[in-house]
């Protein structure tokens, strides 16, 4: 296969197509055609995913659903930037490429800056049931996840995975007295995530049951779910 320029890379990463399929660190994850691995260069910490093709079995699999193909890293590279364009925190791109014709073999990358000092909400809010938060925090993450995904569903975006595990918190923005603004929230693992002009009710119903579903034992009250009702819909709770 002819060697190609990558699509994108920040200066930082002068490296070849061929050199960062070759990079190597630790490996998190591991499927059938792709590869997570955290990498650090230049002294600075990544994380790689590496799609080796899909197959013809895959993409055929899907189409008989009338499902769209992800086909590589492409997708989440473009959800990324949705992301931002909406305003909710995710990840920075630091290198995207994309090779190939053959659909079922095309090969690509996606390179994200590590999100250091940074922890999941199922693993932030492990203990709530035992040990409850303080009341103020509570409903600050309540509000924040409520706005990233009303901000997603509203303008054609919805997650497909869209678990507790999958918001990385930065602590050190959970500054008391403080609104929601100021909270660094990431949302992460945009690999399935689909982008329209509105986004169906099915999907919108889909990710609410996952959050829902992952977050069943984090000791949520009725009025914890009913504030997240609230503040998803901004709309008074008679009215909802």
């Amino acid at each position: 296969m002819p060697e190609r320029s990558p699509v994108y890379l920040k200066p930082e990463i002068n490296q070849s197509f061929d050199n960062v399929l070759a990079l190597s660190g630790e490996v998190y994850r591991e499927l059938e055609g792709r590869q997570t691995q955290r990498i650090q260069l230049n002294g600075k910490n990544y994380f790689i995913k590496v799609h080796r093709g899909v197959g013809w079995r895959e993409i055929f699999k899907n189409l008989f659903y009338l499902r769209k193909p992800i086909l590589g890293a492409a997708n989440e590279f473009h959800a990324i930037r949705r992301a931002d364009e909406l305003g909710i925190d995710s990840m920075e791109v630091a290198g995207f490429g994309q090779r190939g014709w053959n659909p079922a073999k095309l090969e690509s990358f996606l390179i994200t800056e590590a999100l250091d000092n940074t922890v999941s909400l199922e693993d932030y809010c492990r203990g709530w049931k035992a040990n409850p938060p303080p009341q103020s925090e509570k409903r600050l993450l309540i509000e924040k996840v409520a706005d990233i995904a009303r901000r997603m569903h509203e303008n054609g975006m919805n997650h497909r995975d869209f678990y507790l595990c999958h918001f990385l918190l930065d602590v050190d923005s959970l500054v008391k007295g403080k609104g929601p603004e100021s909270l660094r929230l990431h949302i992460i693992d945009l690999h399935r995530a689909h982008m329209r002009t509105t986004t169906p009710r099915r999907w919108i119903v889909k990710d609410l049951a996952g959050l829902f579903f992952s977050a069943m034992d984090a000791g949520l009250t009725r009025a914890d779910l009913l504030r997240f009702i609230q503040a998803y819909r901004r709309e008074p709770l008679a009215d909802v």
